[in-house]
């Protein structure tokens, strides 16, 4: 079939010809908007999962949903090695602008608040590249969001912007991605900054996405953390959904499926939405012709399942050390062919694989766990962060 029309997008983040499966998300996320723009009480949002479910695309199409009622949103994405105030003080002048207020001294001041919240913790002999300089021609504003308690000055910074977002009957929302990388000071502030404006009843709302223990991370800052945000798990899809997901984009392109192809991709990909993008792709660029059988799908998956290894498994693979490699094969080990990803195993259990004391395994463990390769949900259990991953270990690596 011809390459050139294939209509499957197996990238990270990239939104797929057909965002199936999300429709509850999308259809509950509008009647948020609806009721915070109003002034009605509502939380804001947290999306988890695992690696390849389609969280950074679900993340982008409820900011297009922003968009389209002229909200303002920014979107960042966190780094372990970075701290909140520059990398939000951006999104959040992108999120004035897209808010278009007409009243230029509301808005010079907003933006002069968040210069002085950006250049907080870059002292008067900090290099420029630590002197945020987002194309602010406005002077920092003296007294607000610069205090250097950033729980205070994200609450200020977050008033001002509620109440200019107010003002024109909109909304602002902030979009974090990768949400569990953030510092623990600076979820801390997050979670205290959503309570107040919450309390208050204006008009800014935070949706992070992240990895499965991103509500524990959130509760063990504010105990309060587990009312402030509607929690929502995205998972794989349904046969239904799944089916969806390869047959509309096809139709489109005036090719089908055969049922039994329809059964054999389910089976290989899980139903996870990366997986579908990628064996669609590949069974696409192999199949002579419509409709794309059971037989073309056998014929393709072996080049689905490399390249997979090479860019979805093997990139995370490498990253660890050959210590934490061990650590992770024996966590596939202890799960076994019959438990995948989702499912977490007992640390105990991995260190009576590796014939080791769990202590003398803690830095392995801390170090994949900073890694986002693996993830605790519950005390003395840990589980991959990518599905399949397990299985990979078990095929490709001694």
């Amino acid at each position: 079939m011809d390459p050139i029309r294939n209509p499957y997008a197996p990238g990270a983040g990239q939104r797929p010809p057909e965002l199936a499966g999300r429709d509850e998300q999308l259809a509950a996320f509008d009647v948020v908007l609806e009721r915070v723009a109003r002034g009605r009480p509502e939380r804001s949002l947290v999306l988890t999962g695992l690696r390849g479910v389609g969280k950074t695309v679900l993340l982008n199409a409820l900011r297009g949903a922003a968009v389209r009622r002229q909200w303002g949103t920014g979107k960042l994405e966190a780094r372990p090695d970075q701290g909140l105030r520059r990398p939000l003080s951006g999104a959040l002048h992108q999120a004035v602008r897209e808010l278009g207020h007409r009243d230029a001294d509301s808005v010079d001041h907003v933006l002069g608040v968040i210069k002085a919240f950006a250049q907080r913790d870059a002292g008067p002999a900090a290099k420029m590249r630590d002197q945020w300089s987002p194309g602010i021609d406005v002077p920092a504003v003296r007294g607000r969001a610069d205090s250097g308690d950033i729980e205070i000055d994200l609450v200020e910074l977050f008033t001002d912007l509620g109440g200019l977002a107010a003002d024109k009957g909109k909304g602002i929302a902030i979009f974090i991605d990768e949400m569990q990388d953030l510092g623990p000071d600076d979820v801390s502030a997050l979670c205290a900054a959503c309570h107040e404006i919450s309390q208050s009843g204006l008009p800014v709302i935070v949706v992070g996405a992240g990895l499965p223990h991103l509500p524990a991370v959130l509760s063990a800052s504010k105990s309060y953390s587990e009312r402030l945000f509607r929690y929502q798990r995205i998972d794989r899809l349904t046969r239904e959904a799944a089916d969806l997901a390869l047959t509309a984009p096809a139709e489109d392109e005036d090719a089908f499926y055969e049922a039994a192809a329809l059964e054999a991709m389910y089976a290989a990909t899980g139903g996870y939405p990366y997986f579908i993008q990628a064996y669609g792709k590949a069974v696409w660029d192999r199949a002579p012709r419509s409709p794309i059988t059971a037989a073309d799908v056998a014929v393709a998956a072996p080049e689905a399942d490399a390249e997979l290894a090479v860019g979805f498994f093997g990139s995370r693979y490498e990253r660890a050390t050959p210590g934490e490699r061990d650590y992770l094969r024996a966590m596939a080990d202890v799960a076994g062919t019959e438990v995948d990803a989702p499912d977490a195993v007992p640390t105990a259990d991995v260190a009576a694989a590796l014939g080791k004391k769990p202590q003398s395994l803690s830095p392995a463990r801390d170090s994949l766990l900073k890694k986002g390769l693996i993830y605790s949900g519950e005390r003395g259990r840990i589980a991959f962060t990518v599905p399949h991953f397990g299985r990979y270990l078990r095929e490709h690596t001694n």
